[in-house]
């Protein structure tokens, strides 16, 4: 089993940054782990993801701005938010799955096992 909580969210005004964590309890080392983002309205989408070997994919929409990251030696993940946008205003939510996905399969929410409760993110104009 297991369990993921996210912290670290907040509210930022346009161009700046936020760092949210991700402690994970239980065996992660070899599952994909990813964020992704809800805003009202709207689907689930995914943001970020990191696999095991440390490789990296991320949406179009935050390419160069958001880096995400894994400390092992604390067991989270992380992902640090720059140049912010009101357009990135969204609960943040961490999650992980098992099993070798394809492009497509790494955004998809179906595709991770365990989430977190998630961390609200509010950027104001």
């Amino acid at each position: 089993q297991v369990q993921l909580v996210e912290s670290g969210g907040g509210s930022v005004q346009a161009g700046g940054s936020l760092r949210l964590s991700c402690a994970s309890f239980g065996y992660t080392y070899n599952m994909y782990m990813a964020w992704f983002r809800q805003a009202p309205g709207k689907e689930r989408e995914g943001v970020a993801i990191i696999d095991s070997d440390v490789s990296t994919w991320y949406a179009d929409s935050v390419k160069g701005r958001f880096t995400i990251y894994k400390d092992n030696a604390k067991n989270t993940l992380n992902l640090q938010m720059n140049s912010l946008k009101p357009e990135d205003t969204a609960m943040y939510y961490c999650a992980a799955g098992y099993g070798r996905k394809s492009y497509v399969q790494l955004f998809s929410a179906f595709e991770y096992n365990y989430w977190g409760q998630g961390t609200q993110v509010t950027v104001s104009s």
